[in-house]
């Protein structure tokens, strides 16, 4: 498990981080929590940013305030919606994104849900958040790795990145942390099962934020207790996007607070596990792409 709180200073802040002018990012779930936060750091270092989100004036008014508030950046904010809960729509929100764009440097795929309502379900049936979390970005990858590669080509190596946002719950995961025979999630067993296949690519650590709006209420003040400062999340995000000595080939690690590589729990970076579980999600979303 990462580190829950963390008292060291993250490599990486708005205060260090260099000039963005010319780098295009992407950033899921952006209206809230760390999504807003490491928005609000790319802005004010002059990067063009997308904020991919469902609600467009919840958007709008994240941008109106960024802009208020950074009134010498020279970056870009745009909304872009995206709905990771329903496959049908996430070729559509790359396509506007690519009449837009011929080049991605980063994409953080920083959205998510956290125990919502048991039962909960997206469009095309899936519990909430194995379809939220984990499959729904797997298309929206997919369909963007044309202008990753594009931008990867001509831009120095080990610098455009896909991030993804794990959770320190993958500790909990049962072994095998992927169950086949129930994805559909028919029988709940521990918490880490929420982050199926979860070969992702940091801990953001634990802090209060939107993200718990569903939770239980004992579980959101535990949350509030434990937790670290809300930016320290935003600050991982950071790190694993635009640290330019960051190894992004180390295997069998992830980056956790606040802000360094860690050995991941060994199972977890299992090859035949994690290529069955591709697999599996190249056949889910094989209709939508």
């Amino acid at each position: 498990m990462g580190a829950l709180i963390s008292s060291q200073t993250p490599p990486l802040t708005e205060r260090n981080l260099g000039d963005q002018t010319g780098k295009v990012f992407a950033v899921t779930g952006a209206t809230s929590g760390n999504g807003l936060r490491l928005v609000r750091i790319l802005y004010q270092h002059n990067g063009k940013v997308y904020l991919a989100a469902r609600n467009a004036s919840k958007a709008q008014q994240v941008i109106e305030d960024m802009k208020r508030d950074f009134p010498e950046s020279r970056g870009q904010l745009h909304f872009l919606h995206l709905e990771l809960s329903d496959l049908s729509t996430i070729k559509g929100s790359v396509e506007e994104f690519l009449s837009k764009e011929s080049q991605l440097h980063v994409l953080w795929n920083n959205a998510g849900v956290m125990v919502p309502p048991q039962g909960s379900k997206t469009q095309q049936g899936y519990e909430l958040q194995l379809g939220t979390n984990n499959l729904g970005p797997f298309p929206l990858i997919r369909l963007l790795y044309p202008a990753l590669a594009k931008t990867a080509a001509v831009s120095p190596a080990n610098t455009v990145r896909v991030v993804w946002v794990s959770s320190s719950a993958v500790s909990l995961a049962p072994k095998p942390a992927v169950d086949f025979s129930n994805m559909d999630y028919h029988v709940m067993k521990e918490p880490g099962q929420n982050t199926q296949g979860a070969k992702q690519s940091l801990d953001p650590g634990v802090a209060a934020t939107e993200l718990q709006r569903t939770m239980p209420w004992w579980m959101s003040m535990l949350v509030k207790l434990v937790g670290q400062k809300p930016e320290i999340g935003a600050y991982i995000q950071l790190c694993a996007g635009l640290q330019f000595d960051l190894d992004c080939h180390k295997p069998d690690t992830w980056i956790v607070p606040p802000g360094k590589r860690a050995p991941g729990r060994k199972d977890l970076f299992d090859a035949a596990l994690g290529h069955k579980y591709w697999e599996w999600n190249e056949e889910q979303i094989r209709p939508y792409l």
